[in-house]
């Protein structure tokens, strides 16, 4: 089977990954991520997912999985917050609100690329400001898209979640095992293989 490449330095989305079973190695991606004139955050998110793919091909033998998300209020793209004013600022606009999180997966092979888009609802219990300032405290919100992480501490101002939790965090399951099996390669052989040599 070909050997798998991750296009991105994120914790959460290489968690996810070995989650679902797939050996992997990372290759971070380094592209312009300003969103182009009166561009549609759907179609943001789906075209920076296909660029960081793209970008982290090097061997058509290889499958290159790029991946985007963000956070969309009112048709506006919070992204990760410049300073803690930023971040307390967002939070602030998100409490008591639902919002969008757009996430987009990639798969480059073979000369082809391969994308998905995921839309989820979230919707956040009312903040008091209190809880806003110690979040933002924590460090955690700053290198998150819409300064809040659902897998961490800010996962207790969810109050509903429409769609799927893998895509909040940063990479939908569902939709990357699809991708795989279209690209030649289905998730379950790898775990049947890992079995067999495991009872060798």
């Amino acid at each position: 089977m070909q050997s798998i490449i991750l296009a991105s330095a994120s914790p959460r989305r290489a968690e996810l990954l070995t989650q679902i079973g797939v050996p992997f190695h990372t290759r971070p991606v380094d592209i312009d991520e300003t969103p182009l004139g009166n561009e549609p955050p759907s179609v943001y998110v789906e075209r920076l997912a296909r660029e960081k793919a793209v970008a982290g091909a090097a061997d058509p033998g290889e499958i290159v999985i790029g991946s985007d998300t963000s956070v969309v209020l009112g048709g506006d793209i919070l992204g990760k917050p410049m300073n803690v004013a930023d971040a307390e600022a967002m939070l602030g606009r998100l409490s008591g609100c639902t919002h969008q999180v757009m996430t987009a997966i990639a798969l480059a092979t073979g000369g082809q690329c391969l994308t998905r888009l995921v839309i989820t609802e979230v919707t956040f219990r009312d903040l008091c400001p209190e809880e806003i300032r110690a979040y933002v405290a924590s460090g955690e919100p700053m290198d998150k898209a819409g300064s809040y992480g659902i897998q961490g501490l800010g996962g207790i101002f969810v109050k509903e979640i429409r769609g799927s939790y893998s895509a909040v965090v940063g990479l939908p399951l569902q939709e990357t095992a699809t991708l795989l099996a279209q690209a030649g390669y289905p998730v379950w052989k790898v775990w049947q293989r890992s079995l067999e040599s495991h009872n060798e």
